[in-house]
């Protein structure tokens, strides 16, 4: 009776490994449309981590750019150059356009809202031209 009872522990186990066996060479089938479909536990949560980054780095600064002149332009060397605008804008064109203008004895600096690659206050040149090319960087 003991090795009746023993054999049939045995075969219960064997088809019981065999059905785990199978399940692991299934291939996981794709999600669709968000249907998870038979991907395993720890895909469904890899794929769902993803989707919170992505979302995460859409507000990141993305567009980044900076424009280098000289603020005075024909009056001399009164900036030397070291006039700046500065776009930082995430990947939805929101953030802020920073502009620092040099003079031979003081430095003043500025910033400006943008959203959705637009301000609502007027722009410089230079700030027209730090934001086209914080757009194109991206």
């Amino acid at each position: 009776m003991n090795t009746a009872l023993s054999v049939l522990a045995l075969l219960v186990a064997l088809a019981a490994l065999g059905r785990q066996i199978q399940v692991q060479r299934r291939p996981a089938v794709p999600a669709r449309d968000g249907d998870p479909g038979d991907l395993p536990a720890d895909a469904l949560g890899l794929r769902h981590e993803v989707a919170a980054l992505r979302e995460e780095a859409a507000s990141t600064f993305q567009h980044l750019a900076v424009v280098r002149y000289d603020a005075y332009g024909d009056l001399g060397a009164m900036g030397g150059g070291l006039s700046w605008t500065l776009a930082l804008l995430d990947a939805r064109g929101d953030g802020v356009l920073i502009t620092s203008i040099h003079g031979r004895t003081e430095a003043r600096t500025y910033a400006k809202t943008v959203a959705d690659w637009a301000c609502d206050v007027p722009l410089s040149p230079e700030e027209d031209e730090a934001l086209e090319r914080a757009r194109v960087a991206g």
